[in-house]
């Protein structure tokens, strides 16, 4: 079973563990917020899910860091073996708008990941209403991919915009593997 490792980063209060939750059919956490200590880790499995005749299904990790940069002295050992980066931010936050480019360039840039390996997430809170058309992000922010995410309004239009950025990553990390393979042969 292919394994796959997705952190998600970013500023606190952003909805990063509401997300994970929801992805990953967790229901740990839910009610009142709680600001997440370093790293939480959610495992799930999805059978048939990215397979290419090599074992059946893949286990998903994802990795749901805490946003407070107090934590930024354990950030190396998170990123350790990474497959991709989640940015999780709130549009109607000044503070978060800036804040995404320091999370980029740590988890992304210094990992030298490819723009594909991450998406940006911009999470609706309860009550607030999604505005797509007004979101300005500067470069290179501005070419990730971004999905708009409200756990009222769309949420399955919302898992379903998460898997295929996992379809992406499951791939990348199956046509590394096969190169890997292949250089073993050669």
């Amino acid at each position: 079973m292919l394994k796959v490792k997705i952190l998600f980063v970013g500023p606190s209060e952003a909805g990063k563990s509401v997300l994970a939750n929801f992805l990953s059919e967790s229901t740990e956490g839910i009610g009142s917020y709680l600001p997440t200590h370093a790293v939480r880790i959610l495992e799930y499995e999805m059978p048939n899910f990215g397979g290419n005749g090599k074992g059946a299904g893949c286990r998903f990790e994802l990795w749901d860091c805490g946003g407070d940069q107090k934590f930024e002295t354990c950030w190396p050992a998170l990123m350790k073996d990474s497959h991709g980066v989640v940015i999780v931010f709130n549009q109607d936050s000044p503070t978060h708008l800036k804040e995404i480019e320091m999370w980029h360039s740590c988890f992304v840039q210094q990992q030298q990941l490819l723009e594909s390996q991450c998406l940006l997430i911009s999470h609706h809170k309860p009550g607030n209403a999604m505005d797509p058309e007004n979101l300005t992000l500067p470069p290179p922010l501005n070419r990730l991919q971004v999905v708009h995410s409200s756990l009222e309004e769309d949420p399955e239009d919302f898992r379903m915009e998460f898997v295929k950025y996992l379809k992406g990553i499951t791939k990348l990390v199956n046509e590394n593997r096969d190169r890997e393979e292949m250089l073993l042969i050669t």
